[in-house]
C-alpha cells in the first residue's frame, strides 16, 4: 500500500494491498478500495464506492480476504477524476481496467472488468458498462444507459437517459432508444468542447440522411480512426467519400 500527500482517508475506508493513491486525494466512508489499484492525483472516491473487486467472471478467482491483491489485472484511475458514491470498478480480466483523467463517473455506476474510459468523460447515475467495453474521451453518457459487452462508444458521444447500446457508436454522435439508434451529431457537446464550428458543421453533415457523402475532418481523424479499429458490430458508418 502507497498513499500520497495530503490525501484525506475516512477511517472507515478499507484499503488493501497492491494499492497506490496519489496525492491530495479524497476517500469516502466505508469506501473499498483493493488492488491491483492505482488512482491518480486529487482524485474523489464517494462513500460506499468499490474499486477493485474481482471480475464477475464464473470461475474468477476470489481473495480469501478484502486486504489482498486479487490475482487480475488491475485497475488504474487516471487524476482529478470523481467517483461518486455507491459506483463499482472491478478488475481486469485479459487487460487493465481503466477511468480516464478528468471522468465524472456519478452514483450507482458500474464498470466492469476490461471495461477502459478514455479522458474528460462523464458517466451520469445508474449507467453499467459490461466486460471489454470501450469508451472514447470525452462521452457523455446519460442517466441509466447500458452498454452491452464489447461494444464500443467513440470520442464525443452523447447518449439519452435508459439507452441500450448494443451496437458500436460512432464519434460525436448522438444516440439514443432501446435498442440504441443514431440521432445525429453531438453539435452541442462538440461546439462547448472547443472544436471548431467548421468541423462540427462537417460532422453533422455525415450524419444526416440524404446527403452527400462527407469528410472527416482532419482534426477529428484520430478520433474516427480509433473507432473504426474497434468498432465490430456499428451503429452507422460515417456516410464519407
Amino acid at each position: 500500500m502507497s498513499i500520497g500527500q495530503n490525501c484525506h482517508i475516512h477511517p472507515t475506508a478499507v484499503i488493501g494491498d497492491a494499492v497506490v493513491i496519489g496525492d491530495d486525494v479524497t476517500v469516502g466512508p466505508h469506501a473499498v478500495l483493493t488492488g491491483p489499484l492505482t488512482i491518480g492525483d486529487r482524485c474523489w472516491i464517494g462513500a460506499g464506492a468499490v474499486l477493485g473487486a474481482p471480475p464477475e467472471i464464473l470461475g474468477a478467482a476470489h481473495p480469501a480476504s478484502w486486504s489482498e491483491p486479487a490475482p487480475h489485472r488491475g485497475i488504474v484511475i487516471g487524476a482529478d477524476t470523481t467517483i461518486r458514491e455507491l459506483s463499482t470498478v472491478h478488475q481486469g480480466s485479459e487487460r487493465v481496467t481503466t477511468v480516464g483523467a478528468g471522468c465524472f463517473v456519478m452514483n450507482r455506476v458500474a464498470i466492469e472488468h476490461d471495461v477502459q474510459v478514455g479522458d474528460r468523460c462523464v458517466v451520469s447515475a445508474g449507467s453499467t458498462f459490461a466486460g471489454h467495453v470501450s469508451v472514447g474521451d470525452g462521452a457523455n453518457i446519460g442517466m441509466h444507459t447500458v452498454v452491452h459487452q464489447r461494444r464500443v462508444v467513440g470520442a464525443g458521444v452523447v447518449t439519452g437517459m435508459g439507452t441500450v447500446v448494443v451496437k458500436d457508436v460512432p464519434p460525436f454522435a448522438k444516440a439514443f432508444g432501446n435498442p440504441v439508434e443514431l440521432q445525429g451529431a453531438n453539435t452541442i457537446g462538440m461546439s462547448r468542447s472547443g472544436i471548431a464550428e467548421s468541423d462540427v458543421a462537417a460532422v453533422a453533415q455525415l450524419y444526416t440522411p440524404g446527403t452527400s457523402a462527407g469528410t472527416v475532418p482532419d482534426a477529428l481523424a484520430t478520433a474516427f480512426d480509433w473507432w473504426r479499429e474497434r468498432a465490430a458490430k456499428p451503429l452507422a458508418f460515417p456516410a464519407t467519400a
